[in-house]
C-alpha cells in the first residue's frame, strides 16, 4: 500500500493542475446535481419494533385523513391576577381566537377549552388544542402567521397566552457565533502549530471542498435514497472535522521528508506513502464505526451513519489526491516563516516536548498507567446512575414560549398533564366494541399514578378508539416510566376482560420511553461489533494482538469518563450554570450511541497516527522504548493539534440555546480531551513501556492468515524496489531540494 500512495502523491504532486481541475469538476458536477434534485423528504421518525411505532401506525391506518405526526399547538391561556378565564371578557377572547385559528387552510381542527372542559380547578388556567392535517415541517409560513395573529390578538385583550407543540416551535441552532469562534480557534491552532499561514490554511480549504463536495452528494441522493434534510448534520461535522485532520497528517509529514532533504516531489511521496498509509486506516476506523450505526435498527441513525462514512471518505480521497497537488502549487510557503527566512529547512530535531513527555513517562510507567485508570474511572462512575430520555420543552430556555407555555400547564393541572399516555385500543376482534374500550378505560384509569382519562373518540368504522391517560409525574419522571411500563404488564388481565379488544400505549411521552430502551438494548451489541471489527483492522495495521486490544480498552475508558461527565452536568447538575443549562434530566436517548460511535472513530485516528509512528520507528531498527520516544517525538505536537482543532469545532455546539445540542458539543469536546490527553498521550505510553518487545508480538499462525500491508513504508526505504517516476523537466520543483 505504501508503495501505491507513494506513487500517487508523487502523480498528484507533479500533475497538480489536473487533479484540481478534477476536484472542480466533482463538486460542480454534484452541486449541479443536487440543484436539479427533488426536495428531499421529511425526516422519517419511524421507529421499527417499538410499541409507540406500531400504535401509531395503526392509528393512521384506522383514523383515515388524521395524521398520528401532524404537527400541532397547545394555546395556553392565563387569566391576570385575581381573575378566572370563564369571565365573560376572558371567555369571549379565548373563543375569538379558537374561531380564527380553525380558520387556516392547514387546520385539521381547534378545540376550545370551554368545549373539552379544559381548564384548571382553580380556574385561572385553560388550553385550546389546534391540530393540523400537515407535519410541523411542512406548515408554511402563512399558517403559522396567522396563529401568531390569533395569539396576539388574544395577549391584547389581557390574557398571557403561551404557545406550546411543535407547529409554532423555535428549530433547535447550532452555536452560530461561538461556533465561529470554535473554528477561528481552530484555524489559529494550525498557525501556531506549523508557523505558516499556507500550511495552517491548506488544511480548512482541503476540508471545506471535502465538506461541499460530500454536502452536495447528499442533497442530490436526497430524494433517491429518502434522505432527508437532517441526515448530513453528523456528515458537516465529521467531514470537518476529519477532513482538517487527515490534511494536517500529510503536510505535517510532508515538512518533514523536506527536512531530510528530499526534493518537494520525492516529499510529497513519502508523506503520501507513509502518513497518507495511516491517513486510509484511520478513515476505515471512522467508517466502521459509522456504518455500524445501522446496527440499532433505526432507519434515521443508519442514514445518517452511512452519510457520514461517505463524508469520512471523501476526506480520505481529497488528503491523498488534492492535498499532494495543492503541495505542488505552494511547495516552499507551507515551510514555516523560520525556514524560508533561515534559508534552510528545520522540522523538530532529536528533542522536543513530545519526547521528553516520553521520557518521563517511560521513566514511571506504572504511576501514569494508575493514575490515568483511576482518573478517568472516577470520572465514569456517574454513568451507573445513568437516565435516558428525550428531554423536552421542560429543557428549553425559558425565554421560549414553549418552556413557559410547559412551566403554565403544569402550575395549572399538574406535571403530567404535559406528557398524556395516548391509548389506541383496537377493538374488531371484539363482540361489543364500546363495552371494550369502556373497560380498558375503567381499567386503566384505576390505575396508581393515573391521575385522569379523557372519553374515548372512535374511528367511523366503530372498531377503534383512543383516549389519553394523564399521569401525576412529568414526561422525564423515573415513576412515568415506571406507570408505562405498569400498564403494559397488566395488559394481559385487561385484554381478557374485554373478550377480543387490544390495546397499546403510544404518544410523546411513551415514545420517548421506548426508543430510550431501544437505544440501551442495542448499546452491547454496536459495541461488540464496532470494537471487534476495529480491532481486527489494527491488527492489520499494527501487527500485533496486544496493541489493538490496548487501544479498545482505552477508548472504552475514555467514552466512560465521557459519559460520566455528561451525566454529572446534565443528570446531576454539576457546573449546569457555568455552560448555561438551566433545567436537567434525563439524558438524551441517542447520546451514547453518538458519543460511543463519533468518538470511537476519532480515538482511532489518534491511535492509528501515533502507534503507526512508532511501529515505523521499531519496524526500522528501534528498540521498544525507543520507538515510544520517536513516536512522540514525530506525532505528539500534531496529534495534540488536531485534538485542540476537533475541540474548538466541538466546543461551539455548546453555545447554542438547546439544552440537546449544549449536550452534544459537550461530550464530544470532553471525550476528544480525555482521549487525546489522558489516554494517548498518557495510557498509551504507559502500556506500551510496559509490555515492551510483547507489545508488539503476533502468533506466526495469525501473521501469516492476516493480509499483509505496508503502513510503515518499509517499502520506500529500499530505493531499488521503486522505480523512479518519470522526470517532469518543466516544473524545477520536482528536479532538486528548494534553496530557500
Amino acid at each position: 500500500m505504501a508503495t501505491f500512495l507513494y506513487r500517487l502523491g508523487r502523480t498528484a504532486f507533479r500533475r497538480r493542475w489536473y487533479v484540481a481541475l478534477i476536484w472542480v469538476a466533482v463538486l460542480g458536477a454534484v452541486g449541479f446535481g443536487a440543484v436539479k434534485a427533488p426536495a428531499a423528504p421529511d425526516a422519517s421518525n419511524s421507529m421499527p419494533g417499538i410499541e409507540s411505532q406500531k400504535a401509531f401506525d395503526l392509528m393512521e391506518q384506522r383514523f383515515p385523513g388524521a395524521k398520528a405526526d401532524g404537527a400541532n399547538a397547545r394555546i395556553v391561556f392565563v387569566a391576570p391576577d385575581g381573575q378566572k378565564i370563564t369571565a365573560a371578557g376572558n371567555k369571549k377572547a379565548i373563543d375569538k381566537l379558537v374561531d380564527d385559528a380553525a380558520d387556516g387552510s392547514q387546520v385539521a381542527g381547534a378545540v376550545s377549552p370551554f368545549q373539552a372542559n379544559a381548564i384548571s380547578k382553580d380556574a385561572t388556567t385553560a388550553y385550546a388544542t389546534v391540530t393540523f392535517k400537515v407535519k410541523a415541517d411542512d406548515l408554511t409560513d402563512a399558517s403559522k402567521n396567522h396563529l401568531k395573529d390569533a395569539i396576539a390578538q388574544a395577549k391584547h385583550a389581557g390574557l398571557t397566552v403561551e404557545a406550546g407543540g411543535d407547529a409554532l416551535a423555535t428549530q433547535p441552532a447550532a452555536g452560530g457565533a461561538a461556533e465561529g469562534i470554535g473554528i477561528a480557534i481552530a484555524a489559529l491552532v494550525l498557525l501556531i502549530t506549523f508557523g505558516s499561514m499556507t500550511a495552517a490554511g491548506l488544511p480548512l480549504l482541503t476540508a471545506l471542498i471535502g465538506v461541499g463536495v460530500s454536502m452536495a452528494a447528499i442533497m442530490a441522493l436526497s430524494s433517491a435514497f429518502g434522505l432527508s434534510s437532517t441526515t448530513g448534520t453528523l456528515a458537516t461535522m465529521l467531514g470537518l472535522a476529519c477532513g482538517i485532520d487527515y490534511a494536517v497528517f500529510i503536510v505535517s509529514r510532508y515538512r518533514e521528508e523536506r527536512a531530510k532533504g528530499h526534493t518537494p516531489q520525492e516529499a510529497a511521496g513519502l508523506a503520501t506513502g507513509t502518513a497518507g498509509s495511516a491517513v486510509v486506516f484511520a478513515g476505515l476506523t471512522v467508517v466502521i464505526a459509522l456504518a455500524g450505526l445501522s446496527v440499532i435498527g433505526i432507519p434515521m441513525l443508519t442514514k445518517m451513519g452511512l452519510a457520514a462514512a461517505g463524508a469520512v471518505m471523501i476526506g480520505v480521497f481529497i488528503a491523498l489526491t488534492l492535498v499532494p497537488a495543492l503541495l505542488g502549487f505552494w511547495p516552499n510557503a507551507v515551510l514555516s516563516r523560520k525556514a524560508r527566512k533561515r534559508g534552510r529547512i528545520k522540522e523538530g530535531g532529536t528533542n522536543n516536548g513530545g519526547s521528553r513527555w516520553a521520557r518521563f513517562v517511560l521513566r514511571r510507567p506504572l504511576p501514569v498507567l494508575l493514575l490515568s485508570v483511576v482518573g478517568l474511572g472516577a470520572l465514569a462512575v456517574p454513568v451507573m446512575d445513568l437516565q435516558l430520555g428525550m428531554p423536552g420543552d421542560e429543557a428549553k430556555p425559558t425565554s421560549t414560549t414553549e418552556r413557559r407555555a410547559y412551566d403554565d400547564l403544569a402550575k395549572g393541572f399538574g406535571p403530567g398533564f404535559n406528557g398524556p399516555l395516548s391509548i389506541v385500543v383496537d377493538a374488531r376482534a371484539a363482540a361489543n366494541p364500546k363495552a371494550a374500550v369502556t373497560t380498558i378505560e375503567k381499567k386503566i384509569k384505576a390505575t396508581d399514578g393515573v391521575v385522569s382519562v379523557s372519553p374515548a373518540r372512535f374511528n367511523p368504522a366503530g372498531d377503534t378508539a383512543m383516549f389519553t391517560a394523564v399521569p401525576s409525574t412529568a414526561p422525564t419522571d423515573k415513576k412515568t416510566q415506571d406507570l408505562v411500563k405498569t400498564i403494559r404488564n397488566q395488559r394481559p388481565a385487561t385484554e381478557a376482560s374485554t373478550h377480543g379488544a387490544s390495546f397499546e400505549v403510544t404518544g410523546t411521552t411513551a415514545l420517548n420511553i421506548d426508543m430510550a430502551q431501544k437505544t440501551q438494548n442495542a448499546l452491547i451489541p454496536y459495541l461488540i461489533v464496532v470494537v471487534g471489527l476495529a480491532i481486527l483492522l489494527l491488527m492489520v495495521v499494527f501487527r500485533s494482538v496486544l496493541v489493538p486490544v490496548k487501544a479498545a480498552v482505552g477508548f472504552l475508558l475514555s467514552v466512560l469518563a465521557a459519559l460520566g461527565s455528561v451525566v454529572a452536568v446534565f443528570q446531576w447538575g454539576w457546573l449546569a450554570s457555568l455552560l448555561g443549562v438551566e433545567t436537567t434530566g434525563p439524558i438524551m436517548s441517542l447520546m451514547p450511541i453518538f458519543l460511543v460511535g463519533i468518538v470511537f472513530g476519532l480515538a482511532m485516528d489518534y491511535e492509528v497516527f501515533l502507534v503507526a509512528r512508532m511501529r515505523e520507528a521499531y519496524v526500522h531498527g528501534d528498540n521498544p522504548r525507543q520507538a515510544i520516544e520517536s513516536g512522540f517525538r514525530h506525532s505528539a505536537r500534531v496529534v495534540v493539534a488536531a485534538a485542540l482543532i476537533m475541540m474548538a469545532v466541538f466546543s461551539g455546539f455548546i453555545g447554542a440555546s438547546e439544552s440537546m445540542i449544549k449536550m452534544i458539543g459537550f461530550g464530544l469536546a470532553i471525550a476528544v480531551l480525555f482521549d487525546a490527553f489522558i489516554v494517548r498521550m498518557a495510557f498509551v505510553p504507559a502500556v506500551l513501556a510496559l509490555l515492551g518487545k510483547a507489545a508488539w508480538w503476533m502468533p506466526h499462525w495469525l501473521d501469516r492468515i492476516l493480509p499483509k500491508v505496508d503502513v510503515e513504508g518499509e517499502a520506500l526505504t529500499q530505493q531499488s524496489t521503486i522505480p523512479p517516476a518519470p522526470p517532469a523537466h518543466d516544473d524545477p520543483a520536482t528536479q532538486e531540494p528548494a534553496r530557500i
